[in-house]
């Protein structure tokens, strides 16, 4: 198992939002933008010739400046106006990565901090392992985290943080905002038809799916909604045919896969519906399916992983065909990697978020592919998290692509 400590000293990190505002259509970032920032500025020292760095053409200097970590962009202010030009501001920085086709893995981790309850969101460069933040999220100052659902489409770099409940009335929201990692900016977009707090979400062909969850006085809802991002207008979609509150849910084979998840004392089993968009219905999830769905989940080779919250946290991979679920071999979760735990994955590789914010990104390869049965097996690679992020827990993780 391979291990990398990151350092705790760092610069400051520079906030661009006030975390105690509220939420409102309104809402927008005021400042004061430099003249060093306008992009004619950029242009006037090119025409003069100034280089980016001497004895280098631009393009080759670029290159390099862009995969200078995030955390170090403040340093970089100094050296010259036109390196201020480049590293001012996040949108700018990330804007000229998308101009010259980068494409670089960022975990964006949801996360509150556990005294105070408040929300932050910190970004982790997956290739760097370097840690930033970026503007506060429109919200309203008491809630509960894990109320909220987020859903992303990775290689736009966009994610959509949904729902919630007030955590002082027990009031589920309706919120709808969206961050765009290439304008470094949050957006409050539609509401959802119906408030709703620990619900199903998924995108099923670049379309938007929420299901179920909790209304007010933690009654359960049966009701389901879709969202075009495109239009920005939601639609309400088949009931589930049962009110039920989801634990956790995954995308698999076009279908919305939900599942309520087990409860101590573990007296009953759990429910566990699944919805295709193509005949807008609902049906029961296989039995084995849903009573080994023991965990946070992922798909990736076409097939749904789970790592498990017992069965001392080893991941486990569901087979189809059998309806049953089969241990992946390697090592257990990291026991750096403490519940409560969040997970997304990307190129073949699973990501675990714990408490403290250390990260386990585990390397998924596949055995005997050629055999009718797979098989797979994990190798865990460690991030430690610098210590400034010692009393932040996690309440979902984003791998988006910038």
């Amino acid at each position: 198992m391979q291990r990398v400590r990151v350092s705790s000293h760092q610069a400051p990190v520079q906030r661009l939002g006030d975390s105690q505002m509220t939420l409102s259509p309104k809402f927008r970032l005021a400042a004061k933008q430099s003249d060093l920032l306008d992009p004619s500025f950029e242009l006037e020292m090119w025409q003069k010739g100034e280089p980016l760095i001497p004895g280098l053409p631009d393009d080759v200097a670029l290159n390099c400046l862009l995969r200078i970590p995030v955390d170090n962009h403040m340093t970089c202010w100094a050296v010259c106006k036109r390196w201020y030009s480049l590293f001012g501001t996040k949108d700018r920085f990330f804007c000229r990565r998308k101009e010259l086709g980068f494409h670089d893995p960022w975990l964006y981790v949801f996360a509150f901090h556990k005294s105070s309850g408040k929300i932050q969101w910190k970004v982790l460069d997956l290739n760097n392992f370097s840690w930033h933040a970026i503007p506060a999220m429109p919200c309203k100052e008491k809630v509960c985290p894990h109320g909220f659902r987020c859903i992303c489409f990775p290689h736009e770099g966009v994610l959509y943080v949904f729902g919630g409940v007030a955590s002082d009335v027990d009031c589920p929201l309706n919120l709808v905002v969206k961050y765009e990692v290439r304008r470094n900016r949050w957006t409050v977009m539609k509401k959802m038809i119906t408030a709703r707090s620990f619900f199903a979400s998924g995108v099923i062909d670049g379309m938007i799916y929420v299901a179920g969850g909790n209304s007010t006085h933690l009654f359960e809802l049966d009701s389901a909604e879709v969202l075009d991002p495109n239009k920005g207008i939601w639609c309400p979609v088949a009931n589930m045919g049962t009110n039920m509150a989801s634990y956790d849910s995954a995308v698999l084979n076009g279908k919305l896969l939900v599942t309520e998840g087990w409860f101590w004392p573990f007296y009953v089993v759990p429910r566990g519906q699944i919805y295709d968009p193509q005949t807008d219905n609902w049906e029961n999830m296989a039995s084995g399916l849903r009573e080994g769905w023991t965990g946070s989940s992922v798909v990736l080779y076409g097939r749904l992983f789970v790592v498990s919250e017992h069965e001392r946290t080893k991941l486990k991979v569901y087979d189809p065909e059998t309806d049953s679920w089969d241990t992946v071999d390697g090592l257990p979760l990291p026991e750096q990697i403490c519940k409560p735990f969040s997970v997304d994955c990307y190129d073949n590789r699973i990501v675990v978020v714990g408490r403290n914010l250390h990260v386990a990104v585990g390397h998924i390869k596949r055995l005997h592919p050629s055999s009718k049965r797979c098989s797979f097996a994990v190798y865990w690679q460690v991030v430690d998290a610098p210590e400034f992020l010692s009393d932040f827990t996690p309440s979902s993780a984003q791998v988006l692509f910038a």
